[in-house]
């Protein structure tokens, strides 16, 4: 019966995202402020969650300072972006590889809650991408990321990117772990439907940057951040 019943589950959970995540798109040319879209997106994600019988717990907000920083999060699940959203306060704006940018209506959206599309592949485009990030977190926005950039089948956390990072240890902000886990179980890249999963979300002491922002301070911060990640996910580094 329980075979029987996961295609069901599947099929009801794309039906409570597509219904309201298409919602939360429309209501975007409708709710003004900033902040205020934000807040739709942040309950619109608590919701998709609930309604798909996923509790959530998130521990260490506490560790979040009250003005601008960086939060960086594994990447394992397509539905990492929802978990991220449902987890953190509606305050942050959320770094997004660029191929985003071309999907119509997830651009939209993406768009009017104050998203930065990054580019990938592209040495010169990803930085500048990157110092468009640090002067956006110079006037106080908080930026979430997740710095992977990309996920496959292989369960594990993968090699880090350097943009966030960058605009971290430039804008001398502090940096803000987070493990998430149950994510690749809801909805593994190798699986059509999600499967019930519980997700918890971890929020680790913040890594303050070094004083000198050149390459290996970077690289340092990257490191510092994605050992404490690796430290409190139940997946394996992957080494690239």
């Amino acid at each position: 019966m329980k075979r029987l019943l996961l295609p069901v589950y599947g099929v009801w959970c794309w039906v409570v995202f597509t219904t309201l995540a298409l919602g939360a798109t429309l209501s975007m040319a409708v709710v003004p402020g900033l902040h205020r879209r934000r807040v739709v997106v942040h309950y619109t994600a608590r919701s998709i969650l609930w309604m798909s019988a996923c509790p959530i717990v998130v521990e260490g907000l506490e560790h979040l300072p009250d003005g601008p920083c960086v939060v960086v999060a594994n990447h394992a699940s397509y539905v990492d972006g929802v978990v991220l959203q449902a987890a953190l306060p509606p305050r942050f704006a959320y770094m997004v590889k660029r191929e985003m940018a071309s999907v119509p209506l997830a651009a939209f959206l993406l768009r009017r809650v104050g998203t930065h599309f990054v580019d990938r592949r592209d040495p010169k485009g990803g930085a500048a991408d990157a110092r468009r990030v640090q002067r956006a977190a110079s006037t106080g926005q908080a930026i979430a990321a997740f710095p992977e950039g990309t996920f496959d089948e292989r369960p594990g956390v993968g090699r880090f990117l350097g943009g966030a990072f960058a605009a971290a240890a430039k804008g001398g902000l502090p940096v803000v772990p987070a493990a998430i886990n149950g994510a690749r179980a809801l909805l593994p890249s190798d699986r059509a439907l999600p499967r019930p999963s519980r997700l918890h979300v971890r929020l680790l002491p913040a890594i303050q940057p070094p004083p000198e922002a050149d390459r290996a301070a970077i690289h340092a911060l990257r490191d510092a951040a994605r050992a404490a990640i690796v430290a409190h996910v139940d997946e394996p580094i992957i080494e690239v």
